[in-house]
């Protein structure tokens, strides 16, 4: 059983942690297997999936991945999604897998859409390597930027309590069946009051990036959490 500290004052930071750690069931699915090196670069240069990848060179200038890591993640991404691209039904596939007690199709569709940033309705191996790369590797700094844009639904620049209220309800439905103590029906309304109590520096109800980032850098736990998942492979 899976037991997480719902009760305590930071369920932001389960949240900051959840963004990172479902991530880890792509890297899972999609990283862990054998590659030969030579075969590898040979398909990425003459695939005929229908979505290309960029140049590994390309790619590895762009994330914090090395030329072997992506060829591996290449491997798996295409062996999963032989068109090149996951769409928004794969994305809930796999988190159903992978928090089989709840119900995780709202956090997907929000992680999804975190990742798909052109918002074409597909993610392809690049915005995947881009968007791994910052929750993996990236600096705090780029880390708390991701996770502002997801908590952001309607990408305005400010999150809202509406919006805060949509992502801990997400988090309750998939992990909420797991915890250990029960969580109350209320328990994401009164947790979202206490991130904004939090964060609301000038409480005008929404809380912009300066102020997210500030209060973030501020929560020990948060920047613990910033550091957990960061050599997984």
């Amino acid at each position: 059983m899976l037991t997480l500290e719902w009760e305590s004052e930071g369920l932001q930071t389960v949240g900051i942690v959840v963004i990172i750690c479902a991530s880890l069931k792509l890297l899972h699915l999609l990283g862990l297997i054998d590659f030969s090196e030579d075969s590898v670069e040979d398909e990425l240069e003459m695939a005929t999936v229908r979505h290309r990848p960029e140049a590994l060179e390309l790619l590895e200038a762009q994330s914090k991945f090395t030329k072997k890591e992506l060829q591996i993640l290449y491997r798996g991404f295409k062996n999963e999604c032989p068109s090149g691209v996951v769409n928004e039904d794969t994305f809930k596939e796999i988190y159903s897998q992978f928090f089989p007690q709840g119900d995780s199709t709202t956090y997907a569709h929000f992680l999804f859409n975190a990742f798909d940033t052109d918002h074409n309705g597909a993610v392809s191996f690049e915005d995947f390597i881009k968007g791994l790369s910052i929750l993996l590797r990236g600096t705090v700094q780029e880390k708390l930027n991701w996770a502002f844009n997801l908590y952001d639904i309607n990408k305005d620049g400010y999150i809202t309590k509406e919006e805060m209220l949509d992502i801990m309800k997400a988090i309750y439905d998939m992990m909420g069946k797991c915890t250990y103590p029960v969580l109350k029906e209320d328990a994401p309304r009164q947790h979202v009051e206490t991130f904004f109590q939090k964060m609301d520096k000038n409480k005008d109800g929404v809380v912009t990036i300066d102020e997210f980032i500030e209060s973030c850098q501020k929560d020990e736990n948060i920047m613990r959490s910033m550091q957990l998942f960061e050599n997984v492979i």
